[in-house]
């Protein structure tokens, strides 16, 4: 049905990415099926009952498409392929006949903002300075006395240009030298992109998630960027500046649009943006009625703020007061770029963390093992693989320890694989596994299947409203959820001490549906909440409140 009847931007409380929970897999650490260390498409489909076991909605599948790997699949040479490394055509085919039948949805990741330099229309950009594809990436002359065009610098550290002595020009990537920018302000760009959008859409994929959506269009007249003033030694050299022309120019509104035009041609599919943004301009990428942008522009407070209670309370109250009208939040609690949550805020607050998650009012992204608590990994020196930590040693940049293998199991390699992985597993790998955790009720894995249970159970959790709560303390974040009657309250103790959530007048009565201290759940409220140390509850509130 529908809830707002605002065209173009009009939400349905029926769409299953309202309802349902999205899965990020990194493919290279899912599950190796073929014994080369590395996770493949094979892998994904052989842990699907797992996935369906834990009821999540849809599995996002970071790039598997052909790519030299520079950047591990986000340095693309064909759209419309698949990387051997994960498999074939058939393969991938297989894969999403499967999801569909297990009634789940696939998205996949799009990297529209740049190419790998082996992409054969950067191979003819870079031929000379009249081949038909020059102005399909960004060339610019140099500058006085042979200098980069402008200050624009790479968000892997150094200058974000690079010299073509062929064509004495320089070319623009934000990310590796090996990842030239497109020139998205080209329409022949934006059709050749268009188009291998709908060649997977044509395959059935249930949607995208839009890698660096905030950086495919910059200034037109290539103006330098100011320099940062809170910028403090020892930070990385790209917060040197202030990215003021080299990412989200007003322009970057239509792009969008003609992604959301294309996705809308197909039922029920879905447009998602990572953008890292504040919440005034992320809200913006949500478009206007005569003008959609993307479904769900990614909302990483969770994963940016202090774990504080306060700050957090504040943050989910801005979002709520930001979004459009029609517009549906979304919630991400961790990914492959970022540290993992364990690691940010300790094993016990991150099955609070979890908690959050899956009870904000939105959509919620899981990211792969967090489910059973894993945390970052050291790597050692001679086994870092990440490209932005090799060019910035020291820097701590390193996106590795969040991206090791999937632990399943306490065999040997986690039953992630046979041989060597890619990267290391954990050390108490043999602990923290979904084998170990699903016979154990007091589990992380399972708080999280219960969590999502819940979720499913209650339409307040799914769909409904939120309403935050004026807590009488700085360690406990409070909200309600509420529809149709039914309403939740959620305490969360982000604090090493017990803890009583109390009201200025009157109290609570109700009963707690769920814990994250197992031994807890199931007992009655009366008056104030009393909260365990890191503990989080969701209580059904009795009458009239």
């Amino acid at each position: 049905m529908l809830v707002s009847v605002a065209e173009g931007l009009a939400v349905r409380s029926d769409l299953w990415w309202q309802r349902g929970i999205i899965y990020q897999v990194y493919p290279r650490s899912f599950q190796d099926s073929n014994g080369d260390g590395v996770g493949d498409l094979e892998g994904i489909r052989a842990r699907l009952d797992y996935l369906e076991w834990l009821g999540v909605d849809a599995v996002w599948i970071s790039p598997i498409y052909p790519s030299p790997m520079a950047d591990f699949g986000y340095d693309v040479s064909d759209y419309t392929g698949i990387h051997p490394l994960f498999g074939t055509m058939e393969d991938f085919d297989r894969l999403l006949e499967e999801v569909h039948a297990r009634g789940l949805r696939m998205i996949l990741d799009f990297v529209p903002n740049h190419t790998s330099e082996q992409h054969p229309w950067f191979l003819e950009s870079r031929s000379s300075r009249d081949n038909p594809k020059r102005d399909w990436y960004i060339w610019r002359d140099p500058g006085p006395g042979g200098a980069p065009p402008n200050n624009w610098l790479s968000v892997f550290g150094g200058r974000a240009w690079a010299f073509d002595e062929r064509t004495g020009q320089y070319y623009y990537h934000a990310y590796l030298n090996e990842q030239p920018d497109l020139n998205w302000r080209n329409p022949e760009v934006q059709e050749a992109m268009l188009a291998a959008m709908r060649f997977w859409l044509d395959k059935g994929v249930d949607g995208f998630r839009v890698d660096v959506m905030w950086h495919m269009i910059k200034d037109e007249h290539f103006r330098d960027n100011p320099l940062n003033p809170d910028y403090r030694e020892g930070m990385p050299t790209y917060d040197q500046q202030i990215p003021a022309f080299s990412v989200d120019q007003p322009e970057v509104h239509d792009v969008v649009a003609k992604m959301r035009e294309v996705v809308d041609d197909y039922e029920e599919r879905l447009l998602i943006g990572e953008i890292y943004l504040p919440i005034p301009q992320l809200v913006t990428y949500y478009g206007r009625d005569d003008r959609p942008g993307a479904h769900l522009p990614f909302n990483f407070q969770l994963i940016t703020l202090p774990w504080n209670a306060r700050r957090i309370a504040a943050a989910i109250d801005e979002y709520e007061g930001e979004l459009p009208e029609e517009a549906w939040p979304n919630w991400v609690l961790g990914n492959h770029d970022k540290s993992r949550i364990a690691s940010r805020v300790g094993a016990r607050q991150a099955r609070v963390a979890q908690m959050l998650l899956l009870t904000l009012r939105g959509t919620p992204t899981l990211y792969y093992g967090d489910e059973i608590g894993m945390h970052d990994v050291e790597i050692p020196a001679e086994k870092v693989q990440d490209p932005s930590a090799l060019r910035n040693p020291g820097l701590e940049m390193g996106r590795d320890p969040m991206r090791t293998p999937m632990q399943w199991s306490s065999a040997d390699g986690a039953g992630f694989s046979d041989a060597e992985p890619w990267l290391p597993v954990a050390r108490d790998y043999r602990r923290v596994n979904v084998e170990a955790q699903r016979g154990d009720e007091g589990s992380m894995l399972c708080l999280v299947k219960r969590l999502i249970e819940l979720r499913r159970r209650e339409a307040a959790l799914s769909v409904g409203d939120y309403y935050p709560v004026n807590a009488n303390t700085d360690d406990v974040l409070a909200y309600y959820r509420e529809h149709a009657g039914r309403r939740l309250l959620i305490a969360l103790n982000f604090a090493s001490a017990r803890r009583r959530l109390a009201r200025e007048s009157g109290g609570w009565r109700g009963r707690v549906l769920l814990s994250t201290h197992p031994d807890r759940s199931r007992r009655g409220v009366s008056g104030e909440v009393e909260l365990a140390a890191h503990e989080g509850v969701v209580v059904a509130l009795e009458g009239a409140d």
